[in-house]
C-alpha cells in the first residue's frame, strides 16, 4: 500500500538554511534568466545547495516534452532554443566561483539534435572563462547516437544519465523511455573513454525489490558506470506517483557496499542523495580528477 504523502520518517528531516543564505544565488540565477534542475524539480537539497553557493543548471527551458511519473518538471509547448543561454551559465559559473559545474536539461524530443548541440556549447562556453570540471546529466536523446557523440566531443568531464528504476517499473514511471536504450546510452560514453567517466543514478521506494536494485546496479557496472547514485524517490505532489516505501538508512548503507563489491568507483547511496548532490564530492571520490 502507497505511503500517505507528507508521512516522513525521521531520517528524512533536514534543517532547512535561512532564506538570506539562498538569496544570492537565487538573485544570480534570476537576473540572468537561467533555469535550475533544483528549483523546477522540487529538490529537497535546494536551500542546503544554494546556501553552499552551488545549483545545477537546467538547459533548454524549462519545459519537458515527456511526462515520467515521477518528475515535477513542467510539461507543455517547449521554448525556442536560447542562443545566449551558454554565455549566461558561464557568467553564473565564474560569478560563483565553481569548482564544479553540473549542467542538465529538460527532454527535448521536439529537436532535431535533441538538445545536444546545446549541450555542448555551454561546455565549452563554461571552458572559456573557468577551469573548473564539468558533469552533463542528459536524456536519452532517443538514442542518436550522432546527438550523443555531440555532447561527448565536447569533453565533459563526467557524463551522467540516469536509469532512475528497475525494469520492471519503467511503464509506471517511465513510460516513454526504455532501460535498455538507457543502458546503450551509458555503454557508449564509456567506451568513448577520452577522460569522460560514465555515471548513473535511480531512485528507490517506489515498489521495487533489492534483488531488482541490486541487478540494475550490476547492468550499469557492466556497461562501464563508474559512478553511482541511489537515493530516497519522494513524491513531488499528489498529481505524481506515490512513496510505496521509505528505505532505512541501513539498506542505502548495504547498496552503497553492494556497488562498491561489483567495482564502482565512487557511490552515493543515501535518502537525500540525488544526481547532482554534492557531485564534486563523489568525482573526488573517484581519485580520477
Amino acid at each position: 500500500m502507497a505511503l500517505q504523502q507528507g508521512r516522513f520518517p525521521p531520517w528524512l528531516r533536514k534543517r532547512v538554511p535561512h532564506e538570506s543564505q539562498t538569496r544570492r544565488v537565487r538573485d544570480l540565477l534570476g537576473g540572468l534568466r537561467l533555469h535550475t534542475v533544483c528549483q523546477g524539480a522540487h529538490c529537497p537539497n535546494l536551500f542546503e545547495c544554494f546556501g553552499r553557493g552551488t545549483a545545477t543548471f537546467m538547459i533548454l527551458g524549462s519545459r519537458c516534452t515527456r511526462s515520467c511519473a515521477f518528475c515535477a518538471i513542467e510539461g507543455g509547448p517547449p521554448e525556442e532554443v536560447d542562443p545566449d543561454e551558454p554565455r549566461r551559465i558561464a557568467e553564473a559559473v565564474a560569478e560563483l566561483a565553481l569548482a564544479h559545474v553540473v549542467v542538465t536539461s529538460v527532454t527535448r524530443d521536439d529537436l532535431p539534435d535533441g538538445g545536444s548541440g546545446q549541450f555542448a556549447a555551454t561546455i565549452e562556453a563554461i571552458r572559456a572563462v573557468s577551469t573548473s570540471t564539468v558533469e552533463v546529466l542528459t536524456p536519452d536523446f532517443q538514442g542518436s547516437l550522432e546527438a550523443l557523440d555531440r555532447v561527448l566531443d565536447a569533453r565533459p568531464d563526467v557524463f551522467n544519465h540516469n536509469v532512475e528504476t528497475v525494469p520492471r517499473l519503467y511503464p509506471q514511471v517511465r513510460p516513454e523511455a526504455s532501460y535498455d536504450r538507457s543502458l546503450e546510452v551509458l555503454r557508449r560514453a564509456a567506451e568513448r573513454g577520452g577522460g569522460t567517466l560514465a555515471k548513473s543514478g535511480l531512485m528507490v521506494g517506489l515498489g521495487e525489490s533489492t534483488d531488482e536494485v541490486r541487478a540494475v546496479v550490476r547492468d550499469l557496472r557492466r556497461a562501464g558506470c563508474e559512478m553511482l547514485t541511489i537515493g530516497q524517490y519522494l513524491r513531488p505532489s499528489e498529481a505524481h506517483l506515490p512513496v510505496e516505501r521509505f528505505v532505512t538508512p541501513d539498506e542505502f548503507e548495504a547498496y552503497r557496499a553492494f556497488a562498491e563489491e561489483v567495482g564502482f568507483a565512487a557511490v552515493a547511496s543515501g535518502p537525500f542523495v540525488r544526481s547532482s548532490y554534492e557531485a564534486d564530492s563523489l568525482l573526488r571520490t573517484t581519485g580520477m580528477r
